[in-house]
């Protein structure tokens, strides 16, 4: 449900979703002319730093995923925190957490390179950025942001609804673990441990809010577009 489209109760149905699973998405949440400006200087800052190689020369030998975070170092966009982490989101997330954020970290880019290779689900990178003391308290919101149209197998990056829950049970946690380091047929695992694999893909403008407690891995960009998304950390007391 988009913020547009939000019937009575929507904001009821929202935490209730986000409390379940770990995650709520805000379909169409930036307007898009917003994002076409950032898009626009995205575009422009990479081709800068790409000249007639169609890559960076950094970029070059780095595995698929130190792209990413030297790629998104590199390109700049000024009040980038400001256009994307509104006050109106922010209200969102103090209504999801029950509480207001105690620190906002500022606004980061998220930038794959394009065709990195082909898609997987092996060797990714899952993890959480923070540790929840004690685990069923909520340490924090995080945001990302989709200044582009992100397609499926796209580099979205991937988080696991529902294991927010693992910290609490011991089994569940060893079952987890074993089926991400052998992620064939994932999903069907995943099910039964009554998780799902969430894929942030979509449409410029939209906004993927995560428990930080979630585990979550950038992926590989399959497609022939640069993958563009920005990232922000809404950290809650103690």
């Amino acid at each position: 449900m988009s913020r547009r489209s939000r019937r009575p109760g929507g904001a009821e149905v929202h935490a209730e979703f986000f409390i379940d699973r770990g995650y709520l998405r805000l379909e169409g949440f930036h307007p898009q002319k917003r994002m076409t400006a950032i898009r626009r200087t995205l575009l422009d800052e990479f081709k800068r730093l790409s000249g007639e190689r169609g890559m960076p020369r950094a970029l070059h030998g780095l595995p698929v995923f130190q792209q990413i975070g030297k790629l998104s170092s590199l390109v700049k966009y000024p009040g980038l925190h400001e256009a994307l982490m509104t006050r109106e989101l922010v209200d969102e997330v103090t209504r999801l957490a029950g509480r207001a954020p105690t620190a906002i970290q500022g606004a980061q880019l998220l930038l794959s390179p394009p065709q990195q290779g082909s898609w997987t689900l092996e060797n990714l990178n899952w993890h959480v950025d923070v540790k929840a003391r004690p685990a069923d308290r909520l340490p924090g919101i995080q945001a990302f942001f989709l200044i582009d149209d992100v397609a499926t197998h796209g580099g979205a990056t991937l988080a696991l609804a529902g294991s927010h829950r693992v910290g609490q049970r011991a089994t569940a946690a060893a079952s987890l673990r074993e089926a991400l380091r052998t992620p064939v047929d994932l999903e069907r695992k995943l099910q039964a441990l009554g998780m799902t694999m969430v894929e942030m893909a979509g449409r410029a403008g939209d906004v993927f809010l995560m428990d930080m407690r979630l585990l979550h891995t950038p992926s590989v960009n399959a497609t022939k577009h640069m993958r563009m998304m920005a990232t922000s950390r809404c950290l809650l007391d103690g």
